[in-house]
């Protein structure tokens, strides 16, 4: 997946203009219940302005607070201006850079704003990546990692009926064992299928119902 098919279009998203005052862009924060937003200029990307550094500025200036909101603008203390995704990444890669902030803007190549992706929209992409929008039996374990493990797992769930909600694998630089993590629909054949898994190679760690 794409950061392109996650992320929110620029007509659909907040923003604030180069120009205008951290007091407004303060405003757009609140009244929308957001924590950031970018700084356009000219239609292009000028940086991000977030609630965190707003009141970082503010502590370091020795402007009072009416005369902060009002006088400074949201270009003058925008953050992350050579941060930005560009729509062709995999959304993957989002989850480390938004560790230190809140979103990312997309742009193209010549910093045109297209959109942005938040935070709370990739997690909540991991979540179905994960299947935990759905009930379901979770089966955690390992399998020896070689040429068509995968495909026998996909044969021994389709034997058995299993409707897989979900499939992650991690240890991707192990080249001896991978962790699986399967989700299925709860059903009458859960013995029988762990069974064969186990008969098959694949060591249950640990099932669990969500």
């Amino acid at each position: 997946m794409f950061v392109k098919s996650t992320m929110i279009p620029s007509y659909n998203s907040f923003t604030v203009d180069f120009n205008d005052t951290v007091g407004n862009a303060l405003k757009k924060l609140e009244e929308h219940s957001i924590d950031g937003v970018p700084v356009i200029q000219d239609g292009k990307y000028a940086g991000m302005l977030t609630r965190y550094h707003v009141y970082e500025c503010f502590f370091e200036t020795s402007k009072d607070r009416e005369t902060y909101l009002a006088e400074t603008t949201a270009g003058q203390i925008a953050t992350f201006k050579d941060v930005y995704l560009e729509g062709e990444e995999i959304f993957e890669k989002t989850l480390v850079m938004l560790k230190d902030m809140p979103l990312l803007a997309v742009v193209d190549s010549e910093l045109k704003y297209l959109g942005v992706v938040t935070r709370s929209d990739v997690l909540g992409q991991f979540q179905s990546a994960f299947g935990m929008n759905r009930p379901g039996v979770r089966i955690a374990f390992t399998s020896v990692e070689t040429e068509g493990r995968i495909a026998r797992l996909a044969e021994i769930a389709k034997h058995y009926h299993e409707k897989i909600i979900s499939l992650t694998t991690f240890d991707e630089t192990d080249k001896l064992v991978r962790r699986i993590v399967m989700k299925v629909e709860k059903n009458n054949n859960m013995d029988k299928f762990v069974s064969k898994l186990e008969s098959a190679g694949f060591r249950v760690l640990d099932i669990t119902e969500d």
